[in-house]
């Protein structure tokens, strides 16, 4: 992999718009008529969200990553990304993950250690 150039800086008050939160991923099922996504039930301390992701074809068992916690972007301004319409499923949120955008297998970005879930990141 050769790293990608670094993106034009952005002022810090950019950056702290994005609300990223750990969270525990309590299940994966199935999005049906998909062959790459999945919709993760995501608990947040306070409430649960549905997170559609395209997780079929990076996993053999997406299914592996039930009882994990992982980073999510929470409060998405784009409508077609906060309430995406996926088939009948709605995504709630994006599993931040690393390694997509870059041609290789992506992984989780996970929490050093648990962490309560909600817990913000930044």
């Amino acid at each position: 992999m050769i790293p990608a150039p670094v993106k034009p800086t952005i002022p810090p008050d950019i950056l702290n718009q994005i609300d990223i939160r750990v969270g525990t991923i309590e299940s994966v099922s199935d999005v049906p008529g998909s062959d790459k996504l999945v919709a993760l039930r995501v608990n947040f301390g306070d409430q649960a969200r549905t997170i559609v992701a395209g997780l079929k074809r990076e996993r053999p068992n997406p299914r592996e990553i039930e009882g994990r916690q992982a980073l999510f972007v929470v409060k998405v301004r784009c409508q077609t990304w906060s309430r995406a319409r996926c088939g009948a499923w709605f995504s709630e949120g994006i599993l931040f993950d690393i390694g997509y955008a870059d041609g290789v297998r992506p992984v989780l970005a996970v929490p050093e250690s648990a962490l309560p879930d909600g817990c913000r990141a930044g």
